[in-house]
């Protein structure tokens, strides 16, 4: 239903067109983007507008078409899932190689193994455990917020998969 309330509102605003398929390359691309079900992949007129945007990612100067008329600009990336809970995103280095801050890749959570309120591992009892383990990947890692009649906006995510 939003899909086609947001291809409507593209197509309405181009005058003399017809239809979400005579949008501008960056109004496909945010219409087959806020697909979901089907995602972009099974509705055909979608692929040749997300297969050239795939294309054009991998050029040198690479620029994301905007569609204008939805007021979105680029999308936006997450590569990873929120953590399970108790876990915390985080990194088991302290930084990257160049300095910069390691990526969060990792949910961590430390588990207090003694009892009471003074317990600490700095008098070497090990009352601390430090877990940790991968964070899980999104399998739609790109999102548009796109602005809905209410005034809100409201998230879709995608993917990029060939």
């Amino acid at each position: 239903m939003a899909f086609g309330a947001l291809a409507l509102a593209v197509a309405s605003a181009m005058p003399g067109k017809a239809g979400a398929e005579d949008a501008d390359w960056g109004c496909q691309v945010l219409l087959c983007a806020a697909a979901s079900a089907p995602s972009w992949h099974g509705i055909s007129y979608c692929v040749p507008p997300m297969m050239r945007l795939i294309t054009a990612m991998a050029r040198p100067h690479f620029s994301w078409p905007i569609c204008h008329t939805a007021g979105t600009g680029t999308p936006g990336f997450e590569p990873y899932a929120a953590c399970p809970a108790g876990f915390a995103p985080g990194t088991d280095r302290s930084e990257s190689d160049n300095g910069s801050l390691a990526e969060q890749d990792r949910c961590i959570k430390t588990i207090n193994h003694c009892l009471g309120p003074f317990a600490s591992d700095r008098d070497g009892n090990g009352c601390f455990e430090r877990v940790s383990r991968p964070r899980p990947r999104r399998l739609q890692p790109y999102y548009f917020d796109i602005p809905q009649a209410s005034g809100r906006r409201r998230r879709f995510w995608f993917d990029l998969n060939e």
